[in-house]
């Protein structure tokens, strides 16, 4: 959608290509997503972010309307169809709910709490969306077994580093958990 300065947190007036942009971040082999296929794959983890709610879907400005862009809503779908775990993060979770009807997730509380939980209005578009929202705290991970879903809130909450870092580690070690394999 737009490139952001974090640092004024303004748009930069810049453009960059998600694709190019992931394989700097990741420093490694890097494939379109119109490439992924479910059968090469034990899970797949959305991490969220701003980029999910601009680039994956146009949630940041359509909210419960949103569209999800056809490769993510084909993933996602693929994965859900194989039983094989999707793991959601920080905004994430909407994905799901607007491609999984009924699924259930969580992006933290419902209730802003004093800008404790800043983007707590996302979990009325879930619902919205005919998603379930779980409220949840941030060192954690929900787990919808019927789905095989799990989400944790992650950076919905204003809170110390450590404790999103705990609730990263409680999904992704939950995905790993349903793939049957071995986690750390």
């Amino acid at each position: 959608m737009h490139v952001v300065d974090h640092v004024k947190g303004e748009p930069a007036g810049e453009k960059r290509n998600v694709l190019v942009e992931s394989a700097r971040i990741a420093r490694g082999k890097i494939l379109d997503l119109a490439r992924l296929t479910v059968q090469e794959h034990d899970a797949i983890i959305f991490p969220g972010g701003f980029g999910a709610a601009k680039n994956l879907s146009n949630f940041a400005v359509e909210g419960k309307d949103c569209q999800v862009i056809p490769d993510i809503e084909r993933v996602i779908t693929e994965f859900h169809k194989a039983r094989k775990p999707i793991g959601l993060c920080c905004i994430a979770p909407v994905l799901a709910a607007k491609v999984l009807p009924g699924v259930e997730v969580t992006v933290g509380h419902e209730d802003e709490e004093d800008g404790k939980w800043p983007y707590a209005g996302t979990a009325a578009a879930i619902i919205a969306m005919g998603g379930k929202h779980a409220v949840g705290e941030v060192d954690c991970a929900h787990v919808d077994s019927e789905n095989n879903v799990v989400s944790t809130p992650a950076f919905m909450c204003e809170t110390e580093l450590h404790h999103i870092f705990d609730g990263i580690g409680a999904m992704v070690q939950q995905v790993l958990k349903l793939t049957g394999k071995r986690s750390c």
